[in-house]
């Protein structure tokens, strides 16, 4: 945790910087530790722990910006590092658009910094961490003639954060971080070797799901026995809510206020306008409850707040810091996204794959891009073929091409089974008139 100590440190540097030059300037102060525990097979493969302590400056020096971190906390250390920090900006070009926040955007409240934070993390036992990575090996292990290795992984971390700025903003916030990760690799027909994973995560150790993510990890590798190519086409695309991030985040990216000032958007100019299909209605939701990505203000201490990112497929908003609304002269809006949220339809996976009399369920990407400029994309693909909703045979080595603007215009139907553990909750989609390279 910040001890009360390192916030004295945080605000004597603050005052130091500026004594020395600096016409303005941000310090903040982390710490946290992290342990990672690996089995493979009958065998602990890797154990790590660390801890971390690292202050960072954002200075501001005669119309010129630097950035500086060091992990030296003690005070004349770090007096000796901000002279030097601000001898180094000065041989930096001058960036008028650098400033700080305005006053007015600014996080004021009292809100607990340790909302997501468990006390119960310094309470966990390394031997319990490490039958957790055991056992779910051991769920799968020899169960099935086709396994070659089965790996899983457990990760903690907890993280503390302080900073303060010459604007006059302070905030404190922390956070604990549990995963649970598991990964199954077959011997499949000739040298075709599938594999796939499965995982989940939480902010609090008693919401971490402990069973069965092997178990989940080994069933998707089983579905890829027999994978192949099909005939080439255009049919109904429906993605899992395990990976419709990647069809989403290019358009997250397209959003940042940094490519709309280079013009490496394909978004540029599109606020008001319709972008997607009316089926798609997507929230920042910055504050709810023990979710993962949930926040008071950002890394700039401004303050979050809900916001409308797509409404009916129309678009809302930018995520805009106060660097890039400088350059571009408009409002600021806020540095990223925080809790994504969908507004969910009625039906789940099973029941979009069983309305389908044909078409193709994508359950992992493999490569592929996409143009930050035009939206036009090419995505390597593997998943199912379904017909008259079953699902038929594992594809594979298919790729889908197409325009991220038509693509998400052809948005169908969103399902109801949003991933709650993840920042992004993102549900299964359907697609209409996908095109489908393959044999």
């Amino acid at each position: 945790m910040i001890t009360q100590q390192q916030k004295q440190l945080a605000q004597q540097m603050l005052k130091f910087a500026k004594r020395n030059g600096c016409s303005a300037c941000r310090v903040s102060i982390g710490s946290g530790t992290e342990s990672s525990f690996e089995y493979r097979n009958t065998k602990l493969e890797q154990l790590q722990q660390s801890s971390q302590n690292q202050l960072s400056l954002s200075l501001y020096v005669d119309g010129r910006f630097g950035s500086y971190s060091t992990n030296r906390l003690e005070k004349n250390e770090v007096e000796k590092f901000i002279k030097n920090a601000i001898a180094s900006t000065r041989y930096l070009a001058e960036d008028p658009h650098r400033t700080l926040p305005a006053l007015d955007k600014y996080y004021k409240g009292n809100d607990a910094p340790d909302a997501c934070y468990d006390k119960q993390f310094d309470k966990l036992q390394p031997d319990d961490k490490l039958q957790l990575a055991k056992a779910t090996v051991e769920e799968v292990y020899q169960t099935d003639p086709h396994i070659i290795s089965v790996a899983a992984s457990y990760n903690d971390n907890d993280w503390f954060d302080y900073r303060i700025d010459s604007n006059g903003f302070e905030g404190e916030k922390a956070q604990t971080s549990f995963s649970l990760n598991a990964e199954v690799s077959l011997k499949g027909e000739g040298d075709a070797r599938p594999e796939s994973w499965w995982y989940h995560s939480a902010l609090f150790w008693e919401k971490l799901q402990k069973t069965d993510i092997g178990k989940k990890a080994l069933e998707r590798a089983l579905r890829k026995l027999g994978q192949a190519k099909i005939k080439s086409g255009v049919y109904p695309m429906i993605v899992d809510n395990m990976n419709v991030g990647n069809l989403l985040s290019p358009v997250i990216r397209a959003l940042d206020g940094n490519q709309l000032a280079q013009k490496d958007s394909f978004l540029i100019n599109k606020l008001g306008e319709k972008i997607a299909s009316e089926k798609l209605t997507l929230t920042d939701d910055p504050h709810l409850p023990q979710a993962q990505g949930s926040r008071w203000f950002d890394y700039e201490g401004v303050a979050t707040c809900r916001r409308a990112v797509i409404e009916n497929g129309i678009l809302k908003t930018y995520f805009i810091d106060t660097y890039n609304a400088n350059k571009l002269q408009i409002e600021p809006t806020i540095s990223g996204t925080s809790v994504l949220t969908f507004q969910q339809g009625d039906r789940n996976l099973d029941e979009l794959i069983a309305q389908l009399k044909k078409g193709i369920w994508v359950t992992g990407f493999n490569g592929g891009n996409s143009n930050s400029t035009t939206g036009d994309f090419s995505f390597g693909i593997e998943g199912f073929l379904i017909e008259n909703g079953k699902l038929v045979k594992p594809v594979s080595e298919m790729n889908i091409t197409g325009n991220l603007l038509s693509l998400w215009r052809s948005l169908v139907e969103v399902g109801n089974d949003a991933r709650e553990f993840s920042s992004w909750r993102t549900p299964s989609l359907l697609f209409d008139g996908v095109s489908f390279s393959g044999l």
